[in-house]
This record gives structure tokens, sequence and C-alpha cells, in this order.
């Protein structure tokens, strides 16, 4: 037995005793980086003998796994630390131990300041030692623990695989990382001093994930990293790949229907990669492009080194090569600086490109970047822009949604829905729409024609001569679902 083992034996039977197994609950919080990492640590506990539960009110271990993009964000993760606090001294009141961990870009900027802050913290672990949470844990029960570290070894070569049944657990959509961290260094952001800088993983990694996923039963692959069009790994011919020629080998991996990325970068949409879009049919039409700002002088305060024109000179030749795509954006209201023309210039970049959606954000001050030593807005100001932008997003995305509905959309069914009878799936353009049909209907993709909106989800009835209508008599949809 190794060391860790044994010193997990330790733990574990300081912790429960005689119950077994262990409980484990994981929080996300912010990105689909972080609902995938948080995934992989799971994965990586279930050998040593932990499960999985859905709250932390029967947990024997609780993990945070935090987001630092926002002051509120990280406000959050205390606020939670306190409602764990009083879970912890309960647990001990009635003789079991609870051991909490707070891991993520938070943990990645604050470290010991946790532990101080929140005495009821036992470990924190930055989002690049996650393979190393066994040891940590076995460490843990002789003192508090920080490693925040970025490591030699590459985490994703230590992280166990789920097993094939946790996969299909989680559904027929699944996230894979294919890049981490940043170089782009936005004056707002953070993310280059928590994620650290640009990294790929080697193409032969990525899939052989993906065809496990895929034998597993999922269907749609979203590719995930903080700048994931920059990717550029290490092809199995020993070349550097670029982000569409992945693209193009995913889209042969058996079982694998769609693909999807976020997030991406103006800056990193190149040739190859918007002809993928005309070229790939499971490249869905939908495409999240960041730009933040409609102001030229903004972006440049905000070090985007892209202009409103070239972003929208990405648009444009986008939408040449794939006419339906659709776009959502992420957008900052009240940067430093910013002036009234300027956020007008960012209104009328929204109704000129159309979103289907979109992120918006005041901006929050993030300390250590060059952005929160700029003289501040007053909050007030960032309060009534924000509702201002959040208006026009919904009205662009309200013209979109109104624009489908009539439509015949090729829809992946993933669960039942609320009520008896209905299945709910996902359209081509992320949207969630409700049908009434058999169970039979999961991980397969169907023609849908969208009946009705609702706030932002729609009604549809099976289209054409589908054999699913064949399986079972079908209620009519409850009004309203």
């Amino acid at each position: 037995m190794s060391s860790q083992d044994k010193g997990l034996e330790i733990f574990k039977s300081a912790t429960t005793g005689a119950r077994e197994p262990l409980r484990l609950h994981v929080r996300s919080y912010g990105c689909q980086m972080n609902v995938y990492d948080s995934q992989r640590m799971a994965d990586t506990l279930a050998p040593h003998g932990f499960v999985e539960t859905a709250t932390a009110d029967d947990a024997d271990l609780v993990i945070l796994n935090t987001c630092h993009i926002r002051e509120r964000a990280a406000e959050k993760v205390y606020s939670e630390l306190g409602r764990i606090r009083v879970l912890k001294e309960q647990a001990a009141e009635a003789g079991r131990r609870v051991t909490v961990a707070v891991a993520g870009c938070v943990a990645q900027a604050e470290g010991e300041e946790i532990l101080r802050r929140a005495p009821v913290v036992d470990l924190v672990v930055g989002p690049q030692s996650y393979h190393r949470l066994p040891d940590m844990l076995a460490r843990s029960r002789a003192g508090r623990v920080v490693d925040t570290e970025f490591p030699v070894e590459d985490k994703f070569d230590h992280l166990a695989q789920p097993k094939p049944a946790k996969v299909r657990e989680r559904g027929v959509s699944a996230f894979l990382t294919v890049q981490e961290g940043c170089d782009k260094f936005c004056t707002f952001c953070v993310v280059p001093y928590t994620r650290g800088a640009e990294v790929s993983r080697p193409v032969d990694r990525i899939l052989g994930e993906a065809e496990r996923l895929a034998q597993a039963g999922v269907r749609e692959l979203t590719l995930i990293g903080q700048n994931v069009n920059a990717f550029h790994g290490e092809g199995p011919d020993g070349r550097t790949w670029s982000f569409a020629r992945l693209l193009y080998r995913l889209a042969e991996v058996p079982g694998i229907a769609r693909l999807r990325y976020t997030t991406s970068h103006p800056r990193d949409m190149d040739d190859d990669l918007i002809a993928a879009h005309g070229d790939l049919p499971a490249l869905m039409p939908q495409l999240h492009l960041p730009v933040q700002s409609g102001s030229d002088r903004m972006l440049k305060v905000m070090n985007r080194v892209h202009t409103r024109a070239d972003y929208l000179r990405v648009v444009e030749r986008l939408r040449a090569a794939r006419p339906d795509l659709a776009f959502s954006s992420d957008f900052i209201v009240g940067f430093p600086g910013e002036t009234d023309a300027e956020f007008e210039d960012t209104l009328r970049l929204i109704a000129e490109v159309g979103y289907a959606s979109a992120y918006s954000f005041k901006y929050s001050p993030r300390p250590g970047t060059p952005a929160a030593d700029m003289p501040q807005l007053p909050e007030a100001v960032k309060d009534e822009r924000l509702q201002r932008l959040q208006a026009e997003i919904l009205r662009v995305q309200n013209a979109f949604n109104a624009s489908c509905v009539g439509r015949t959309l090729d829809v992946l069914f993933e669960k039942r829905g609320r009520h008896p009878g209905q299945m709910v799936g996902k359209s081509p353009y992320l949207q969630a729409i409700h049908v009434m049909g058999p169970s039979a209907l999961v991980g397969k993709i169907v023609p849908v024609r969208v009946t009705e909106q609702l706030s932002f989800t729609f009604n549809g009835v099976l289209a054409g001569a589908s054999p699913f209508l064949e399986t079972e008599a079908l209620a009519p949809l409850p009004v309203g679902a």
C-alpha cells in the first residue's frame, strides 16, 4: 500500500468510523471549465471510496469549486462557507468529521487568506493541482493544507477517467477541456494569474477522452478552454495542430453527432476555423464570441487588441460561411472611464449583431489587475447602464427566439420533462425544447416543429414520419409547460 493510500485509510477511519462509503459533495461556481473540473475531481476520488451526494448536508467531504471573475462570485463562496461551518459543527456534535475544501480560482488567488478568513476550511487547492487531491486529503489529517502551485506535471495525465456508468448518469452532452490558461491579459481579468499561461492538451489525449465519452453514450461535445480557439496542441504526427484541424478530426469520432466550443476570442478566429463552420455539419450554428464593449477606446483600455470593426468583420465572415449561425457574447458595463457615448456604442453593437443571447456584468475590480487601479465609476451609473443593456439584450434575444417559432429544428433529447410523457431536448441554438414523447428519445436527434415560445424555452411537436410516434400514444403538451 502506498503512503498516499495509507494516509487515505487514516482519513477514512477518522472521518466516518464504520460508515462506508465516504460521501462527497462538489459545488461548482462560474464557468463550464469549473463544471468539467468538478466532475474530474469526483472521478479522481471515486477509486478511493468516495461517492457523490446531491447536498452538503450529509457529506463527509465538501468541495467548493470557485470562480474569481467578479467580486460577487467570490463573496458567494464565503457566504456558503458560513452555512457549511454550521453543518460541520452539527456533524461534530454527532461524532462525525466533515472535511471542507476550497478549489478553483478563488483558491488560486487567495490561498492562505482563505484559511485566515474561513477557519472551517481544511484544505485549499488551485485549479492545476486537482490530481493531488488524494494526497492532500491524507495530509489534511495532520493539519490544514494549501496547494496553489503550478506543478511541472500535467494534471490531465493523472486525473482519473470516469466510469462509463458515471458518464451515462451525467447525460448525453459533455464538456471536454482542450486548452487552459490565457496569454491575452485583458486589463479586467484575473484568469492569466489564476489559470496560468495558455497550455494545450496533446491531440491524442483529447481524442482518447472523446472516444471514451462517445462509447459511453455521449452525443454532443462542448470543447472548453479559457481561449479555446487559441488551441495549438501537439498532434499524433508530431506537428502542432490548429483548433480547426482538431475539430475536423473530432467530427470523425463515431457516435459524436454535435460539436460546440467556448470560450473563443475574436483574435484567434482564423481562416481555417471560419471555414470549418461552413464545412462541418456537426459543428453547431451557435457561437459564443465575447466582445465586452462596442467602443474602440474602451476595447483599447481593456487591452482586447481588436476594434469594433475587426469584431464585426469576423461576424460577417462567419455568417458568410454559415448563414444560419447565431451569436452570443459577453458585455461589461461601467468599465473605468466609460462615457455615456461609449456605452451607447455598445447598445448599437448589440442591435447590429442581433445576438441570440448574451451575458452582461457590471465591472467588478479584481485585485492585481490593471483596471482595479483605474478611477472607478459610481455604482449607481453601473446599475443604470446594466439595466439598459439587459433590456436591449432581451429585445434582440426575443426577436431571435420569435424567429424560431414555426421552424423545424433538429433536437437532441436529453432527459424527461417535469410533466408525465414530456421530454426535453436541446436545439442547435442551445434552446430547451419540450415535446410529448417516449423516453426512447433520450440520446436521439429528431426533427421538431417549434410551436410556441415561452419565457426562455419552447414547446414543439415531433415532425414528420418519426418512428418514435409509433411507440406510444402521445398526450397533448400541457399549456405553458
